[in-house]
């Protein structure tokens, strides 16, 4: 069964999905829990070696995985993202890179003894983060929007870029010291990283002139897509290593920008389609390991090179090419410190190693665990201090997560207000200038006037510090299709709608339950009851739990037309109660209720 390539995908599919699943249930880093996962299943216990499994399919799924993830990324690079941060983002892939090259280039010739020629060429591969390691450590570490934008960009633009380098240092050293290689080599480099750009622009284009205009039906969109992605990615690879990878982030970010309607539908695709190939790959390489490289990386001219990279080089690199930028200081410590490497440092590394030592320099055999070192060390060290940094340095969100409102009335800014009140982050979303002024005349300004769905609010608005949301409006329908639209972000158990109105005309009671959020309160609890209620004098209360007064006591103590709206836990956390659930208590837990006066 071992020998079975059938049972080795299962297993990789297993053990990749599975570290996803621990790290977000301890809150680990995902990379550093597949890393681990990887290296016991591979070189510690044996147990395959995926590289030896699959033997020539190996390197093409690798590559194929890798050209999906970095065009998902790029996917995400809207340049209305980065309003007001051009400068940054401009000066940190362009002379923070070149820094980072050179640095490291001196640093792998002066520390780790290797020859020039190949320091160069190590030196501009290490100057990649990527999409596969920067977007999980984004996501778990929540931070505010301007340096998340700046991590996630340098992570997606550097990393063909590094390849890139890494190509052109190889095709400088094969000029000046093969005498068959001639200028025409380097020009063909050039002429193919031109093309491959050309390229991923005008099938980016092309794809969004075809949805544009209905030439492509919503049912063959995503697979389209996908399938002209690794077009896009094998062509100039075929013609010259590692151009691909320029070429399906030219075709993302031409895609970004073109305002296709059904973009998000693509994206969340995409990133389902990421999750299950950055899990896979993860194991793959790590398992493909073999025992010598990591006894290798304990060689203590390789430790000396990865504490030079980490805490010199790339603080030094980012420091210099941010001076008389938009980033504050303390922005500019977080994103000098956060640059974990990954897949294709690790990929890339692998073939210059080979194609380095055939042609006759013996050092480069050090490439692999010189480079994993490297990768492991980062996504260890920033994994596990990203989030601990960002809130030393004040810019990640509130520690408390808070709660989206959608719809500004009677009853959502009384909620909102009360919400406040118990230190529960809170902000209202509504697209009436009226109902914007209701609630800033019952005093709670935290409001944000604009359409929750419109494309630009996702660029105006800041999400970060909420984990749920609540859809408050007046209109079953409205309420749905928000709950629909946000799951993907916040999570189907973090959206929640109010109950939907029974009325005998309306067949909205028969919406299937994935065609909306979780139901609040109790059945029939609808928005015109509800501000039936607050207009009929109706309260908020809060009332804290304790050994004698348990929730059992709390109920059976309620008026009957009472509604029991949520459980503030005692550390900080948000339970609403819904019409499927039946919420447990502890003692110092608060209960909030919408009560009569008395």
């Amino acid at each position: 069964m071992l020998d079975s390539t059938l049972f080795l995908f299962m297993m990789i599919g297993l053990l990749g999905i599975g570290s996803q699943w621990v790290a977000w249930r301890f809150q680990w880093p995902s990379i550093v829990v597949m890393s681990v996962v990887g290296l016991l299943a591979g070189p510690i216990l044996g147990f395959m070696n995926p590289e030896n499994n699959f033997a020539g399919l190996y390197e093409p799924i690798i590559s194929v995985a890798v050209a999906i993830i970095l065009f998902e990324g790029s996917l995400k690079l809207s340049f209305r993202e980065i309003k007001g941060l051009e400068r940054s983002v401009l000066r940190i892939v362009t002379l923070g890179a070149f820094l980072g090259w050179i640095l490291g280039s001196f640093a792998a010739h002066y520390v780790a003894g290797l020859s020039w020629a190949v320091s160069f060429v190590i030196g501009g591969l290490l100057i990649v983060t990527g999409p596969t390691v920067v977007l999980p450590m984004l996501r778990q570490a929540k931070l505010k929007p301007r340096p998340a934008s700046i991590l996630k960009w340098e992570g997606i633009i550097v990393d063909p870029l590094g390849a890139l380098l890494a190509v052109l240092s190889y095709e400088i050293i094969r000029f000046l010291v093969l005498e068959e290689v001639g200028m025409a080599e380097l020009l063909l480099f050039i002429l193919v990283s031109g093309f491959a750009i050309l390229l991923g622009w005008l099938l980016g284009w092309s794809i969004a002139w075809m949805f544009k205009h209905g030439h492509i039906p919503e049912f063959l969109k995503s697979p389209i897509v996908f399938v002209v992605v690794i077009f896009c990615f094998t062509i100039p690879n075929e013609i010259m290593h590692e151009t691909g990878l320029l070429s399906v982030t030219a075709m993302g970010i031409t895609m970004a920008n073109l305002q296709i309607s059904s973009i998000n539908d693509m994206r969340h695709f995409k990133e389902n389609i990421s999750v299950l190939l950055i899990s896979t790959i993860f194991i793959m390489l790590t398992a493909s390991l073999s025992l010598d490289t990591l006894i290798s990386m304990f060689e203590i001219n390789i430790l000396f090179y990865v504490v030079l990279m980490l805490f010199i080089v790339r603080p030094l690199s980012i420091w210099i090419s941010t001076i008389q930028t938009e980033l504050s200081v303390r922005e500019r410590i977080l994103v000098g410190w956060i640059a974990p490497r990954g897949i294709v440092a690790l990929t890339v590394s692998g073939y210059f190693a080979s194609v380095l030592v055939d042609e006759g320099f013996t050092d480069a055999s050090i490439l692999v665990p010189l480079t994993f070192g490297l990768v492991f060390a980062t996504v260890v060290a920033h994994g596990f201090s990203i989030t601990w940094l960002a809130k030393k340095l004040g810019i990640a969100a509130k520690e408390n997560p808070g709660i989206l409102i959608v719809g500004s009335n009677h009853f959502t800014v009384k909620l909102a207000s009360t919400l406040r009140d118990l230190d529960i982050p809170v902000l209202i979303t509504e697209s009436s200038w009226n109902r914007v002024q209701l609630a800033k005349q019952n005093d709670f300004k935290k409001v944000y006037y604009g359409e929750i769905l419109a494309e630009k609010t996702e660029y105006r608005l800041d999400m970060t510090p909420y984990d749920k949301l609540l859809a408050g409006t007046e209109l079953d329908s409205y309420n749905a299709l928000v709950c629909t639209n946000f799951m993907a972000e916040f999570g189907r158990s973090n959206v929640f709608q109010l109950s939907l109105k029974s009325n005998e005309e309306g067949h909205l009671n028969d919406i299937a339950h994935t065609n909306h959020g979780t139901i609040l309160f109790e059945e029939g609890m609808s928005w015109d009851a509800l501000i039936k209620r607050i207009e009929g004098g109706f309260y908020f209360k809060t009332e804290q739990l304790t050994e004698s007064h348990t929730l059992e006591d709390y109920k059976a103590n309620l008026p009957e037309e009472a509604v029991m709206i949520l459980i503030q836990k005692k550390d900080g956390e948000v339970q609403f109660f819904t019409i499927e659930n039946n919420l447990e208590a502890d003692p110092e837990d608060r209960v909030l209720s919408l009560v009569p006066r008395s």
